[in-house]
C-alpha cells in the first residue's frame, strides 16, 4: 500500500479528515476530529502510526519486525507500522481498521451520533 492508497482508504471511512496540524509534512487523519494516523511525507520509508489495542499491539511487535512502538507516541497505545516491509495488504487495512474503530470507540455520546448521521 502506497501513500495514495493509504490516503484513499482513509478519506473512504466515515468521518474522516486529513489534516496538517503540526507542521506541512505531518499528515493526520482524523475520526470527527480525533487522530486515529499519521505519516510524515519527509520519511525515508512509509510508515505510518496506528492506534492499538495494548495487548494486540505487543502481539504484533512481537510477530512482525515491520511494527514497532509508536514513534513520538503513547508506546502502549500507537504502533508504527513498515508500509514498504513484508506486511500483507490485508494486515495493513486491517490495522487501519482497529486504529479507527478505537477512537470512534472513544469518542462522546453526541459526536458517535453525529457520526451515525453522515
Amino acid at each position: 500500500m502506497d501513500i495514495e492508497q493509504f490516503r484513499e482508504y482513509c478519506l473512504c471511512k466515515k468521518g474522516v479528515t486529513e489534516e496538517f496540524p503540526f507542521d506541512e509534512v505531518t499528515l493526520v487523519m482524523k475520526v470527527m476530529g480525533k487522530m486515529f494516523a499519521l505519516t510524515g511525507l519527509d520519511s525515508e520509508r512509509f510508515t505510518v502510526n496506528l492506534k492499538c489495542d495494548p495487548d494486540y499491539a505487543l502481539e504484533l511487535r512481537e510477530q512482525y519486525e515491520e511494527i514497532i512502538p509508536g514513534w513520538h507516541m503513547n508506546k502502549s497505545h500507537w504502533n508504527t507500522v513498515d508500509f514498504e516491509g513484508n506486511l500483507e495488504q490485508t494486515l495493513l487495512r486491517q490495522l487501519i481498521d482497529q486504529s479507527y474503530d478505537l477512537v470512534v470507540k472513544g469518542l462522546k455520546k453526541s459526536v458517535k451520533a453525529e457520526l451515525d448521521a453522515l
